[in-house]
């Protein structure tokens, strides 16, 4: 080995002990900025690694490429508000996908339309080809979900499943087909042609309640794309790099699930999340929801020893995230005890809330997971709902009937008073109604969740 190849793969493996390190640095949010500084500088060393490569002819593509990499990522980086990073991580997703893709798809060219490649190594260049363009067509279609430029609702079609699963079983067939034959070109493009349309049909039919799930399964699918290019190119940091991300957003989705109380297939074809008034055991027909002022709400809060505030994806649509970090202060300022109730599943990407709440230095201790936080609500006085809906409807522990039925809850019936803040009487993410708002101990501030926490703010101040 000489001096350039020991530079090279010393390089990549600094890289993957960083990435390494800022993934178990993730896991904690005290360390989580410092995990991200980790992955950065192990992205950098892997970059800087494969920039010597002996391989390489010319660094003209490769100084446009960074041109306009900087160009795009920098506003990306600067300029997307954190109420849209979903939607930021769908599309990153569909851009490190298809760059798996066409890797695949110039190694496969290159190497004599296939002719030059065996049947090992094609077996790594079809499923990075395979995955990678599944997971750039569902990105898209997430993103354009997230973004509510499709539909958030499922859309689905007759024998919307056999449909699917018949596209697959030919794409699987293609594959097949091409690791016998690698220098078949009607399976090739057959295969990505039908991958790609497989990962519109996969997310299409996914309702918005489940996109936390998706966005980690199609993280999973780039980190699967992204090893597969690291074998068939003999890359060793992008099959290190590959694997963690394929390993953590597989364990993360798993996780989700659970936190849903709902198995993989029932995410993926079960189409939760349909606008559809489900029957229930507890119908709330003819029953009234209690409003109350914005006054005396503010004296509740004001007054309250223990407040825990639960926030949803509503706060991240009113971008209300700084408001009520201000509301936490001047309830603190009067004695009062104010922590944050996190849901895994609140928001539209897994630590939806933890993020918009850093970003306006609401203390990470103060950020109490469901497990932690579920206890102390008998002993809360009042519990400030924030745009947050089927995570706290009741309907999940008492009501076998409900299509939620089992999916862990923050327990906020239990507190002594509930104050929800919403726009309206809709119903959530799952179509169904809320317990929780007829509860003789809730009362509703309906409007903008911003402006009712202004309005909040202010009242506390003049008391």
């Amino acid at each position: 080995m000489n001096a350039r190849e020991l530079l090279i793969q010393a390089a990549y493996l600094a890289a993957s002990v960083f990435f390494i390190l800022g993934l178990r640095s993730l896991s904690n949010p005290d360390k989580a900025r410092r995990g991200m500084q980790y992955a950065a500088v192990g992205m950098l060393l892997a970059i800087l690694g494969t920039l010597v490569h002996e391989n390489i002819v010319t660094y003209q593509w490769i100084a446009v490429g960074l041109i306009l990499g900087t160009a795009i990522g920098i506003p990306l980086g600067l300029k997307v508000p954190m109420t849209a990073m979903p939607q930021q991580i769908a599309i990153s997703h569909a851009f490190g996908a298809a760059a798996a893709t066409l890797v695949g798809i110039n190694e496969w060219v290159v190497r004599g339309f296939g002719a030059g490649i065996d049947r090992g190594t094609m077996v790594a260049l079809g499923f990075e080809t395979l995955f990678g363009a599944l997971t750039v067509t569902g990105s898209l279609m997430a993103f354009g979900k997230l973004q509510e430029i499709l539909p958030g609702k499922p859309i689905t079609w007759p024998l919307q499943n056999a449909t699917s699963g018949g596209f697959f079983l030919a794409t699987i067939g293609m594959f097949a087909w091409l690791v016998v034959d690698p220098a078949n070109p009607l399976a090739f493009w057959t295969m990505i042609g039908l991958a790609l349309l497989i990962g519109v049909l996969l997310v299409l039919p996914i309702g918005g309640a489940d996109m936390p799930v998706v966005v980690s399964l199609l993280n999973s699918y780039a980190g699967l794309a992204a090893a597969a290019t690291g074998f068939a190119i003999g890359n060793n940091v992008l099959i290190i790099a590959g694997a963690l991300n394929g390993a953590s957003g597989l364990l993360l989705s798993v996780l989700m699930s659970k936190a849903m109380n709902r198995s993989f297939a029932n995410v993926i074809f079960g189409a939760f999340g349909a606008e559809t008034v489900a029957a229930t055991s507890t119908s709330a027909t003819g029953v009234s929801v209690r409003s109350v002022s914005p006054e005396d709400a503010a004296v509740q809060l004001a007054f309250a020893s223990r407040v825990i505030i639960v926030p949803g994806y509503g706060l991240a649509v009113a971008q209300a995230q700084h408001v009520v970090q201000e509301l936490a202060e001047q309830i603190e300022k009067r004695g009062g005890e104010v922590k944050y109730a996190i849901h895994p599943v609140a928001g539209r990407m897994p630590g939806h809330m933890n993020v918009l709440l850093a970003e306006a230095n609401v203390p990470y201790e103060k950020l109490l997971d469901m497990e932690e936080i579920n206890p102390q609500f008998e002993q809360c006085d009042v519990a400030l709902v924030v745009g947050a809906n089927d995570v706290v409807n009741p309907a999940a522990r008492n009501d076998p009937a409900s299509p939620i039925y089992g999916m862990p809850i923050l327990n906020v019936d239990k507190a002594r008073g509930v104050i929800v803040l919403k726009r309206s009487m809709n119903a959530g993410f799952a179509g169904i109604e809320n317990a929780l708002f007829y509860e003789p101990r809730t009362a509703m501030l309906f409007g903008d969740a911003k402006a009712s926490l202004t309005r909040l703010v202010t009242e506390i101040k003049a008391l």
